[in-house]
């Protein structure tokens, strides 16, 4: 058994004769998000994936075994929804309303492709989306704070919590920190805006669509 220790970085250029020669592996979105993962490569020969945790495969990544050895991965086609819509505004809503629900999504210009999931697919259309069943390779977008999507219940969804959280801190808590005369009220007309309640409740159900605690924010009055 192969074991696949290291990704090439996308930026490093190989010659392209040793990536077309090297042996394939194909993985559907979930099998891409596993850092630890015995596999079978497209020419038979049994595998095992040891990366870094959080690590999300792409089509066209590069592997490298321990014996030196290269593998590249290939998105496998799996069921997914295309999502159009015939204005802009209601494929804005379609996206948010994922979004909400910590979906996976892969972004076009003119559309949105997510794994195929039947409560999705009706909210999507009560929505006034166009919903399209196909079968494609799925490589959603990458998460803002991290490598890829993450759910309350993957492993570094914690991390990349805890960082939206200090990017937020940064841009938002350290301006508040002034220290006021509190012996002239009538300066402080608005000394509530100091109080942020920010209430983060992420309670993931089991099911395909995550049901969130609504975000609470007091703004300034």
């Amino acid at each position: 058994m192969r074991t696949l220790d290291k990704r090439i970085d996308p930026h490093v250029k190989l010659a392209a004769v040793l990536v077309q020669r090297a042996p394939t592996l194909t993985l559907a979105y979930d099998e891409r998000c596993k850092s630890r993962l015995a596999a079978t490569l497209d020419n038979g020969d049994e595998a095992a994936v040891l990366l870094p945790r959080g690590t999300i495969l792409c089509d066209g990544d590069v592997l490298v075994a321990q014996d030196g050895g290269l593998v590249r991965v290939i998105a496998a086609p799996q069921a997914v929804l295309r999502v159009t819509a015939t204005d802009r505004i209601t494929l804005t809503r379609a996206a948010y309303h994922l979004g909400n629900r910590h979906t996976p999504v892969e972004v076009a210009l003119d559309a949105l492709t997510l794994e195929a999931d039947p409560v999705l697919e009706d909210m999507l259309r009560r929505l006034g989306a166009q919903v399209e069943h196909a079968t494609l390779p799925f490589q959603p977008e990458a998460g803002a704070y991290g490598g890829g999507h993450r759910h309350g219940h993957d492993e570094s969804f914690a991390e990349d919590y805890a960082l939206a959280q200090q990017v937020y801190g940064e841009h938002h808590g350290h301006a508040h920190d002034h220290d006021h005369a509190h012996d002239h009220p009538h300066d402080h007309a608005a000394a509530d805006d100091h109080d942020h309640d920010h209430c983060h409740d992420h309670a993931h159900g089991d099911g395909p669509g995550h049901s969130h605690g609504h975000h609470s924010h007091h703004a300034h009055r």
